[in-house]
């Protein structure tokens, strides 16, 4: 199993005047302790979860890009793109801009969007539910073409391209990985089964039929189930000098054995660098056994 991180929060003590110097600390040593992937959040505004809307908050892509520069192996991504909140043309040609300056490190993690306060504080489109599902394949089917040999118009319920036109191409072949954030059983994990490369979903006792409902998804698709990359999303709190790193390592060792391969996951006090330390000792080398 590969380990991620993720980066939920920016508040981090020394502010924002240090904060691209910590950050850079993160991502190094992030990659130094053998984290695969590297991610922050699509939100413009902090979520309810992690801490009120007015704590820092940096925008994604363009802490991708700053991202691609400080490191040289990790992967990164949007863990997960909100699709309204850019056009989807806009957003292959992001993707791909992402890919070619990372040498070939880009995913597309991509999702329905959710957090309607910080788009409506904002003025960004926020469309109903049902239709940003909609845009949600369109624009899928956008950055597939974009990254194709076909340069064709595009002809959509809500967007309408003259000529899906993508140079440079993207590094990765035949495209940037795809991720699809969330389970929902009758949308998400049926475009997962359709386009995805990776599905998302969070740790808990509904992993196990959440995989069942995209195996099924996958049948009705014709889409065979073992290429796609099963991941979860979790707290990884390694505790004080550890002390949590056995629990921890159950649970993956558990995830494993349901066929979950990328435990991807927060770190609290992550700034401080200390719980990297910890896991790149005593999780990520057991981790990758199972």
């Amino acid at each position: 199993m590969d380990i991620g991180l993720h980066i939920a929060d920016f508040t981090w003590s020394g502010g924002p005047s240090t904060l691209a110097k910590d950050l850079t600390r993160v991502a190094t040593a992030a990659e130094d302790a053998g984290f695969t992937k590297l991610s922050v959040m699509d939100h413009v505004w902090q979520i309810t979860g992690v801490g009120p809307p007015e704590n820092d908050m940096l925008e994604a892509y363009t802490t991708l890009g700053y991202l691609a520069a400080r490191t040289s192996r990790i992967e990164l991504l949007a863990w997960v793109t909100a699709v309204v909140y850019r056009e989807p043309g806009l957003l292959a040609k992001m993707v791909t801009t992402l890919d070619v300056l990372s040498e070939g490190r880009a995913y597309l993690g991509i999702g329905a969007a959710w957090f309607e306060q910080e788009a409506r504080g904002l003025g960004l489109d926020f469309p109903p539910t049902a239709e940003r599902f909609e845009r949600l394949e369109e624009a899928l089917e956008i950055c597939l073409q974009t990254w194709s040999d076909s340069d064709a118009p595009y002809q959509g319920r809500h967007y309408q391209l003259e000529r899906t036109l993508g140079v440079p191409r993207p590094l990765r072949r035949p495209h940037p990985p795809i991720l699809i954030g969330g389970g929902g059983e009758r949308r998400t994990l049926r475009l997962v089964a359709r386009y995805a490369q990776a599905c998302n979903l969070f740790g808990g006792p509904d992993v196990a039929h959440k995989l069942d409902v995209l195996r099924a998804h996958c049948a009705d698709v014709g889409r065979d189930y073992a290429e796609i990359e099963k991941t979860v999303m979790m707290p990884l709190d390694p505790g004080p000098d550890g002390r949590h790193i056995d629990d921890l390592l159950d649970q993956l060792r558990a995830l494993a054995a349901l066929g979950i391969t990328h435990c991807h996951g927060w770190v609290p006090g992550v700034d401080a660098i200390r719980p990297l330390d910890l896991l790149a000792e005593r999780l990520i080398p057991v981790a990758a056994t199972f």
